[in-house]
């Protein structure tokens, strides 16, 4: 399969299966372009007079069709998809090893967004604080069944996790006791809003943590709309000088703005120009997680408008770059000269069999989307996963499960997407969550032209 665009002056085109990209002139892409549906003669025929009027000759086509050709036969060009029969067995391959766990520390927070995911924390259910047995067991859990793995990966998670922070430290005091013993090492993210950062929370989490993820929707207006406290108040102006000081404390390093843009803000690349203003560079801007017909769900109507948004992000990262300022955002982060391995571009992210979230009370979920819809519960941290069958049926969620990817140019980029969105769209994990497929292969044409103009422009 081929995936062909021209973005930003180039004309692109993706070998699906290969995963080459090549950068073409006009002619090569018309050619390529018709390649498999015509014979030969026929195609060189049907171009030839409009590139004549162009320069162009017969004989230069002729050329250019061969190295089309060329590249068929290397395997570059129309290279078939053989991965399909790969796609039940590689989750099994991993014998059951769970690499990671979201620790859901506080199901209550101090802010009151209205377009939550996790009803403001509490997931449907009851406020809750996870006690230190609870988490101390979380992690004996995820050693005992890493395997060989030495690499562990936990999430402090909510609500807001801080308003547990007192556990958190000694949870991540009792991890490090742990890793000589059982030659492991845990890497800690940690997840916040932003309301109770202090000196000492930035000092922990700049020791401790490989990652934090901050919460900021941009704009002032834009923020304060929904990131709410339980008087109606926003809380940007309360949280941007906290950020501002744990950035400049961390560094500038592995740490990441996440935002949220609604059917209130489609025009959300200004809010990252705010990031920017405010001397942020690591940036995430995602689409929001809201049911059909809620206020803040994005519409069709904002489809076109977000489109534009990530080409004119594209063009910004572009110019920025080339000036010397640099910033990442993360959807468009892609290495071309390698990437994720074939078993990550099928299977997934690994929800429910390689990683899994934790509730206060030590109950087992497949992601943190998941928490509360009883149905997925895997079974505990105590007892283990005592309802397979949800496990396998994410162990067989995979891209080639989902009709709708087979004909797709960006499923091996999206492994067949999140299967919490597809649930929350469709009713099943196997379904497609048409709006946010659309989305993501605008977001993969513009990551690869800049991977692209990058390798062209600095070599």
């Amino acid at each position: 399969m081929i995936h062909q665009y021209k973005l930003g002056g180039y004309n692109i085109v993706l070998d699906v299966c290969s995963g080459s990209v090549h950068v073409v002139d006009d002619a090569a892409y018309d050619i390529i372009a018709d390649f498999e549906q015509k014979p030969r003669a026929a195609l060189l025929d049907s171009l030839e007079q409009g590139y004549a009027a162009k320069g162009v000759t017969r004989q230069e086509l002729e050329e250019c069709y061969d190295q089309v050709l060329s590249l068929k036969e290397q395997g570059k060009l129309f290279a078939p998809d053989v991965f399909e029969s790969q796609a039940g067995t590689l989750k099994a391959r991993s014998g059951g090893v769970i690499k990671a766990l979201c620790l859901h520390v506080a199901h209550t927070c101090n802010l009151n967004c209205a377009y939550c995911f996790a009803s403001q924390g509490k997931y449907h259910g009851e406020r809750a604080i996870m006690s230190l047995e609870v988490g101390k067991r979380a992690l004996d859990f995820l050693i005992e069944h890493s395997g060989t793995r030495k690499n562990l990966e936990v999430d402090f998670f909510g609500g807001e996790p801080l308003m547990n922070f007192d556990m958190i430290q000694e949870l991540v005091r009792y991890a490090r006791s742990l890793e000589p013993i059982y030659n492991k090492h845990f890497r800690f993210t940690l997840t916040t809003n932003g309301v109770l950062l202090d000196e000492k929370v930035i000092e922990f989490a700049n020791r401790e943590c490989h990652n934090v993820v901050l919460s900021l929707d941009g704009r002032k207006e834009v923020h304060d709309r929904y990131r709410v406290d339980y008087a109606g108040n926003g809380s940007w102006e309360k949280i941007v000088p906290k950020f501002q000081a744990f950035v400049k404390a961390r560094g500038n390093r592995e740490y990441y703005m996440r935002g949220t843009f609604t059917h209130f803000n489609p025009d959300f690349l200004k809010d990252i120009e705010t990031m920017l203003d405010l001397g942020f560079t690591e940036l995430s801007m995602e689409p929001v997680v809201a049911a059909p017909g809620d206020e803040a769900a994005l519409t069709p109507e904002d489809l076109p408008i977000v489109m534009e948004q990530y080409e004119k992000l594209a063009m910004l990262m572009k110019k920025r770059r080339e000036e010397g300022r640099p910033f990442t955002f993360y959807h468009y982060m892609l290495d071309l000269s390698g990437g994720p391995c074939i078993y990550k571009r099928i299977s997934g992210c690994g929800s429910g069999t390689e990683y899994m979230a934790v509730t206060p009370w030590g109950d087992l979920y497949p992601c943190h989307q998941f928490v509360g819809e009883e149905k997925f519960r895997l079974g505990d941290i105590w007892k283990g996963v005592t309802n397979p069958e949800v496990r396998a049926e994410f162990a067989s969620c995979n891209v080639y499960s989902h009709a709708e990817c087979r004909d797709c140019w960006a499923r091996l980029y999206c492994a067949g997407g999140c299967a919490a969105n597809a649930y929350h769209a469709t009713g099943s994990i196997r379904g497609v969550y048409e709006m946010g497929c659309e989305l993501f292969r605008k977001r993969m044409e513009c990551a690869i032209f800049l991977a692209v103009d990058k390798m062209l422009t600095e070599g």
